[in-house]
């Protein structure tokens, strides 16, 4: 495995097996992930939050069934955010997929393995474009694992902003008419899990984000005035780990440009 580019603020955040559970419900009301009980669990997911991402990888992964979530949503979001090589990005997503759907079969009622699977195949195709990817069947495959997904956690905040997302780039790509026939993909739908996921995590930067992106794919430039206020708060919030800073960093990033 090569070397993972490092985490670009390094020190920033310091989390260990002591602080980590004070501050679990709220980095984790998004992902609905429960507090681990074990203390080397506890410990990947501190490397984790602290931006170590290979290391949280490799831990998780040391760890065996215990560890896959941590070292899924570790590789997930440095493939997204950190790693430069395109190539190398993808691989690492596909990676992760394809252990969520091993993991599924262990553990069919984890919710966890579900919306893993879905973040890293939603976020391959937005790699290789949304449109191929529907036409290779995998727009299928996410909207299965998320769905399933909120079967199992109704309250997993991410679960509903990541469908919500699916429905809006579908229509975004093809069009209202053949996204619902030919995906099920529905505008209403897809502003009622965006309002379902503020209501669940109202004040994370991602919520934030992610709702004023999929408010312009459905709605157009009417929305841009309300995209703006959730984009402008988005880049202001204080990130309280690793993963809330480059979501940050970026969304700062995207509205200087």
């Amino acid at each position: 495995m090569h070397l993972w580019t490092p985490f670009p603020y390094p020190g920033a955040y310091r989390f260990d097996t002591a602080s980590l559970p004070d501050h679990w419900a709220r980095l984790h009301r998004g992902d609905a992930e429960p507090l681990p009980t074990e203390p080397d669990v506890l410990q990947a997911w501190a490397l984790f939050h602290n931006g170590d991402f290979q290391q949280a990888n490799e831990a998780g992964l040391a760890l065996g069934a215990a560890g896959t979530t941590v070292a899924n949503k570790a590789t997930c979001i440095y493939a997204n955010y950190l790693e430069p090589r395109e190539e190398a990005r993808l691989l690492l997503l596909k990676t992760a997929a394809s252990r969520a759907e091993a993991q599924q079969q262990q553990a069919p009622a984890l919710a966890g393995a579900w919306y893993w699977q879905a973040y890293a195949l939603g976020r391959y195709s937005q790699g290789i474009s949304v449109a191929k990817a529907l036409a290779q069947g995998l727009g299928v495959r996410v909207k299965t694992a998320l769905e399933t997904t909120l079967q199992l956690a109704p309250h997993h905040a991410d679960g509903h902003l990541a469908l919500a997302t699916f429905h809006a780039e579908v229509i975004d790509k093809v069009g209202s008419l053949i996204g619902s026939m030919t995906y099920g993909a529905r505008k209403d739908t897809g502003l009622a899990l965006y309002q379902q996921a503020m209501a669940l995590n109202p004040d994370a930067p991602t919520t934030l984000g992610e709702y004023a992106n999929g408010l312009l794919m459905l709605e157009g430039e009417s929305a841009a005035p309300q995209a703006l206020s959730l984009q402008e708060r988005c880049a202001a919030f204080e990130p309280l780990d690793a993963m809330e800073r480059l979501y940050v960093e970026a969304a700062r990033q995207a509205l200087q440009t």
